[in-house]
C-alpha cells in the first residue's frame, strides 16, 4: 500500500515522504494512529504545498539534535544500584533508568531512542549508552554503574578522615591558643 507519512516514523521515513508498505501495517497502525494518510493526487498536492514548511522543521530537528549531540556527548551518568560483593547487580540497569538520570539534568530524551548494551546492564562497572538522535545522528552518555554498599563504605570512611581533620584542626587551634595565652602571661610578666 502507498502512503505518505505525517509524521516522522523510526524506520520508515519522514514526514512528507511517500512509501509502501504492508497492508495491514498501513490499515491496522499508520492510518488510525493518523501517522499517515492514503496516497492520492490531492494528498500529495497538499504535501506538496507545506514542503517548505517540512523543510523548515526538518532544519530545526538538525539544529536541535546537534545541540543536544554537544550536551550527550560531556554527560557522565552515575548510579548507585544494590549489588553483591561478585559485582553483579540485584536487578538490572535498563534504558527507562537512564531516561530518568538525563531527565534530573534537565536533558528530556524519549526512552525508545536509547540504546543500553545488551538491553539491560547487570554489572557494576563503566559503560557507553548510545542515545540516537535526528536521522543518523547519535551520542554517546557515558554510564558509571556503582554497587551501593561500596559508596556508603568510600562515604563512611571520607566522614571518618573528616572528623579527625576536624579534631586535628580544633587540637591545633588550642595548642595556638594556649601558645597565645603562655606568650601574653610572660609578656605581662615583663
Amino acid at each position: 500500500m502507498k502512503i505518505i507519512l505525517n509524521q516522522d516514523v523510526v524506520n520508515l521515513g519522514e514526514e512528507g515522504d511517500v512509501v509502501v508498505v504492508k497492508d495491514g501495517y498501513a490499515r491496522n497502525y499508520l492510518l488510525p494512529t493518523g501517522m499517515a494518510v492514503m496516497f492520492s493526487k490531492t494528498n500529495q498536492a497538499i504535501f506538496a504545498s507545506r514542503t517548505a514548511a517540512i523543510e523548515k522543521r526538518k532544519i530545526e530537528k538538525r539544529d536541535a539534535s546537534a545541540s543536544l549531540r554537544e550536551k550527550l556527548n560531556k554527560v557522565v551518568l552515575t548510579m548507585v544500584v544494590s549489588a553483591g560483593e561478585s559485582g553483579k547487580l540485584f536487578g538490572s540497569v535498563t534504558s527507562s533508568m537512564v531516561q530518568e538520570a538525563l531527565a534530573k539534568q534537565g536533558i528530556e530524551v524519549e526512552r525508545k531512542k536509547i540504546e543500553v548494551p545488551t538491553h539491560a546492564i547487570k554489572m557494576v562497572g563503566t559503560f557507553s549508552v548510545r542515545v540516537r538522535l535526528y536521522e543518523d545522528e547519535s551520542a554517546e552518555v557515558k554510564l558509571v554503574v556503582e554497587s551501593d554498599s561500596i559508596v556508603k563504605a568510600r562515604q563512611a570512611a571520607e566522614a571518618r578522615a573528616a572528623s579527625e581533620a576536624a579534631k586535628a584542626a580544633a587540637k591545633a587551634e588550642a595548642e595556638a591558643a594556649k601558645a597565645a595565652a603562655l606568650a601574653a602571661q610572660a609578656q605581662a610578666n615583663e
